[in-house]
């Protein structure tokens, strides 16, 4: 019996520790133990901690459904009607300053008066693009919000609504009083520009 001979129980072991004679190297698979994060069969979902869905504050259903919150409080019709006749009174001095300066041919004046009106109107589609309250809506304790987001929609935005109250003029104006009956208030122009009127206070 030679140490080459495969019966000898004292020589040395096989090449090869597995079927084959192949060893397992480095990098090579080995059998999962301690220290070793253990891995789900395929097909198979690993459990973890639930993750709830993530809160949008006026965006989805109304009220609030799973994954948003509670519905805002709308502001409704007479709201937005005295915020907007408050905003009309604050042109008043400028309108006064251009019918003035018609009536008595004074052009200096009228021309102020145009000036006033102008800077006026931008004051208020800034602060309502930034704030989302023009002096208005301040006022009355209102604020014009966007609907995914909850904040308010910038001064872009604010002037392209602007436009948009085109289509609530032209049926017959019908869209300034939709708010009188839609579940979240809007006048045409909100739904096209996604934004809400809510109660600020």
């Amino acid at each position: 019996m030679s140490f080459g001979d495969p019966n000898n129980p004292y020589g040395p072991p096989p090449q090869g520790g597995q079927p084959g004679g192949q060893q397992p190297g480095y990098g090579a698979p080995q059998d999962p133990g301690y220290g070793y994060p253990q891995q789900a069969p395929q097909g198979v979902p690993q459990q973890g901690y639930p993750q709830a869905p993530p809160v949008q504050p006026y965006g989805g259903p109304y009220p609030g459904g799973p994954g948003y919150g509670e519905a805002p409080p709308f502001a409704h019709w007479g709201l937005r009607f005295l915020a907007t006749l408050v905003d009309g009174l604050t042109l008043v001095v400028p309108y006064a300053f251009i019918g003035i300066g018609a009536a008595n041919d004074i052009p200096a004046l009228a021309v102020v008066g145009g000036v006033l009106f102008i800077a006026l109107a931008i004051y208020q589609l800034i602060l309502e693009g930034r704030r989302g309250q023009t002096i208005g809506k301040r006022t009355l304790g209102i604020k014009l919000v966007s609907e995914n987001t909850g904040q308010p929609i910038g001064v872009g935005m604010a002037f392209v609504r602007r436009l948009a109250h085109f289509l609530d003029s032209i049926a017959c104006y019908l869209g300034w009083l939709w708010p009188l009956w839609d579940s979240k208030k809007q006048t045409f122009a909100d739904k096209v520009c996604s934004t809400l009127v809510i109660r600020a206070r």
